[in-house]
């Protein structure tokens, strides 16, 4: 038994005053409106009604009844036009975005200011952050990731994958050379990343992995400088002191105006996938479809 719907029909019945004036309200027979009835009264295991075959009449209990079925279909009724106001009104409200760093300042900062002006009700809370915070527990709508997604409730949606260059500044390259095989690198000065101890490149620090036409090369590397911070990385390879392996998204404008040159063009460094995640259930907000709508516009694969 469907109750709300037998609850809506025991309202007209009451109202209406006759089986035939609720069915004719209801738009179904007589005998499905006394199956309503009695399929309520068996439920409650109480007489809702007294019916003659005159007329009919509320018991105590079938009045008191009536009075909380009003109260329950308008909470349900409310309920309703509460998801067609959200869903029909336009994005607003926090919406709270969690990135990496060096994408979210290269990359996802820049677009946002686009964002804003597409969506000027809706104010932007962003954390830069290499953790994977959990998205509920943390109160965030939605997370730009880098590496494969692993297996939740949320939605996972594929983005370009996170690539990264090989590179070094121009007055470096005067000063040690220009490697011209992954070999040579054990010969220079190389910086380094610093990942975390549970990150899955945190051997990356000593060992440079590389696509090149014989396979993957690994080339155990060392520098004058390993650093938790792409940005800082970036800052110190720009001003010549070693050779940086970074992503694209950080050193493509140097790379662009010649502030640094891409090395060893046979070889493709690795890369990660990388995924915008957000709980399925809070899709419905339209600030959060807003944005999907728009890192999928800007950042699809």
């Amino acid at each position: 038994m469907d109750v709300f719907q037998a609850m809506t029909v025991y309202v007209k019945l009451v109202e209406a005053g006759s089986m035939t004036a609720a069915a004719n309200a209801c738009g179904m027979s007589t005998t499905m409106v006394g199956n309503h009835l009695r399929a309520l009264e068996q439920r409650l295991g109480v007489s809702l009604l007294k019916r003659t075959t005159r007329k009919q009449s509320l018991t105590e209990f079938g009045g008191l009844y009536y009075q909380r079925c009003l109260e329950v279909l308008g909470l349900v009724a409310d309920s309703e036009r509460l998801a067609e106001q959200i869903h029909s009104e336009a994005p607003k409200g926090l919406l709270r975005i969690t990135a990496p760093p060096a994408f979210g300042a290269e990359r996802l900062a820049p677009a946002l200011s686009e964002f804003s002006r597409r969506y000027p009700q809706i104010k932007l809370y962003v954390v830069l952050s290499d953790q994977s915070m959990d998205l509920i527990d943390s109160g965030f709508d939605a997370a730009i990731r880098l590496g494969e997604s692993q297996p939740s409730s949320l939605i996972a949606r594929s983005l370009q994958d996170y690539t990264m260059t090989l590179c070094a500044a121009p007055q470096y390259l005067a000063r040690r050379g220009t490697p011209q095989k992954p070999a040579d690198l054990q010969q220079h000065d190389c910086l380094a990343f610093a990942y975390p101890s549970n990150d899955d490149w945190r051997h990356a620090d000593k060992q440079w992995r590389l696509q090149g036409p014989e396979g993957v090369v690994e080339i155990a590397v060392s520098g004058p400088m390993t650093i938790n911070s792409s940005q800082a990385l970036q800052r110190a390879a720009v001003e010549g002191m070693g050779i940086v392996m970074l992503p694209d998204a950080l050193v493509g404008q140097d790379l662009l105006a010649g502030k640094l040159v891409a090395l060893l063009p046979d070889y493709q460094p690795p890369y990660r996938p990388m995924h915008l995640l957000y709980a399925p259930d809070r899709y419905r907000l339209p600030k959060l479809r807003a944005f999907v709508d728009f890192a999928m516009e800007q950042w699809a694969r």
